[in-house]
């Protein structure tokens, strides 16, 4: 698949579940609205439409949700998926977790061929992340990073820049992170979705986050990639790496090769626009893929250059659906 811009649509992020056991607040309202179980897409159109677009070239799936390992019966479609991994025919099937399950499910997660996972974690501290997340317990995330790691899947840790709330962290994170081999990447908080609050306030630019550490540590850019959009450092002092994740300051569109599908079906081209095929109907009109994969074609044949996040007081969200909607 080859969007008009010349680019190549490998990675498909697809979003199982808008559910989540937390309730962090750069992310969603503390009492959401989740969408009818009727409206979510079953585990087995799931895996067929993972499928079209894996028969179409893509070559790296991640799940993600809201939390996708809340959803009911989530390692069937893992191990149904896994095939694709056993033929060949796809390179990574990957995750993106708040953690709050994975003691429970790494060794299974293992089994199916993931090797790699995100997991979303904004501050070592305890009291600060009861008050990011909202819901959420740090000592069973900590559990859990520690068993995705003894199953041997490598774990990448994301972090928000809050400005304000764990911007006096980054180098305990990355000193924490790089200790225990795993990678950092720090994000710029995104304008997406009402979150009872003004995004003014949390937003913090990297490029002021990049400066503040190059006073603490020698950081080298590198050529590394995971197929996502952060761009990466080496650490002198560490020996680790960090990344940058920079949809405010300097998007990373001319690279782009991601498109997202929502657990309603839904394909979004662009995190960042709203422009959007429905992906159910055709998925549910017939057992071919016919119209499947003229609805995916038609799809890409308009991904558009680049998405135009603005951030500012009295504004309202770039994009008004929650990130828990389309995966991140």
């Amino acid at each position: 698949m080859v969007d008009p811009f010349g680019r190549k649509v490998t990675y498909l992020r697809v979003s199982v579940t808008d559910r989540c056991d937390f309730r962090c607040v750069y992310c969603m309202a503390e009492n959401m609205t989740f969408l009818p179980r009727k409206d979510l897409l079953s585990l087995e159109e799931i895996d067929r439409l993972i499928t079209a677009f894996v028969d179409k070239g893509v070559r790296r799936v991640r799940l993600t949700g809201g939390e996708p390992l809340v959803r009911k019966n989530i390692l069937s479609l893992l191990q149904s998926l896994s095939r694709h991994l056993r033929t060949g025919a796809l390179e990574e099937l990957t995750m993106t977790t708040n953690g709050s399950q994975l003691a429970r499910f790494a060794d299974d997660l293992a089994a199916c061929g993931i090797k790699r996972i995100n997991v979303s974690l904004d501050t070592l501290d305890r009291d600060r992340f009861k008050a990011i997340t909202r819901w959420g317990d740090f000592d069973k995330v900590m559990e859990g990073i520690a068993a995705a790691s003894a199953a041997g899947i490598k774990v990448k840790i994301n972090t928000v820049a809050l400005a304000g709330v764990n911007e006096d962290e980054y180098e305990r994170l990355i000193r924490w992170c790089h200790e225990r081999g795993h990678d950092l990447t720090i994000i710029e908080t995104m304008p997406m979705g009402d979150i009872d609050g003004d995004r003014t306030d949390q937003y913090l630019p990297l490029s002021k986050v990049r400066e503040r550490l190059e006073e603490r540590f020698t950081l080298t850019d590198i050529p590394y990639r995971t197929g996502g959009p952060a761009r990466y450092v080496e650490i002198a002092e560490t020996g680790g790496r960090l990344g940058f994740i920079t949809p405010m300051t300097h998007n990373f569109c001319e690279s782009c090769n991601r498109v997202r599908v929502t657990c309603t079906g839904r394909l979004y081209l662009c995190l960042g626009q709203d422009d959007s095929a429905d992906l159910r109907e055709p998925l549910r009109a017939s057992e071919g893929n016919e119209r499947l994969n003229m609805a995916i074609d038609e799809a890409i044949s308009r991904k558009p250059k680049g998405h135009d996040f603005i951030i500012g007081r009295d504004k309202k969200p770039s994009v008004p659906r929650f990130m828990s909607t389309t995966g991140g």
